[in-house]
């Protein structure tokens, strides 16, 4: 995988529902490679389908400094509070971005690059990362949560 590829919407693996990760040190170099392609293109998250592995893995850092990375293994949503409508994009449907309803609060659980358990709560852009993320994961696009009225 060369390090800057970066799936662009028309690949078929944008659309597939990824697998579990059953072993944490089988995806090392991935990992390291999602985070190198996610700062290089500025985006805030990065789900492993965008750069051609099926697998339930992304990360995410919403923070101005890009100092707050979040790596979470085989992530679930278990709970979801209101809504907010804000414009999101994605690196792999560059120059189009769209208003998205999301869930404004969300709680997430999933293994940390050591193996352990965690849950963590996002507001705000965090949780709207998580979930565009976590859908990813799932093979679903943003563009896919766009209103009917505004496509």
């Amino acid at each position: 995988m060369n390090t800057l590829d970066i799936r662009l919407y028309g690949d078929p693996i944008l659309r597939r529902k990824c697998l579990p990760v059953k072993k944490i040190d089988t995806i090392t170099e991935l990992v390291s490679k999602m985070i190198e392609i996610m700062y290089l293109h500025k985006g805030v998250g990065l789900a492993a389908p965008q750069v051609g592995m099926a697998k339930r893995v992304i990360v995410v850092d919403t923070s101005e400094e890009r100092n707050s990375l979040i790596i979470l293994i085989n992530p679930e949503i278990i709970n979801q509070e209101g809504e907010e409508i804000a414009i999101e994009g994605c690196l792999s449907l560059p120059g189009i971005s769209a208003e998205v309803s999301r869930s404004k609060k969300v709680r997430v659980k999933g293994l940390s690059f050591k193996g352990q358990e965690v849950q963590m709560e996002g507001e705000g852009l965090l949780a709207r990362a998580f979930l565009h993320e976590i859908d990813h994961l799932d093979g679903i696009l943003f563009i896919d949560r766009i209103s009917k009225e505004k496509k």
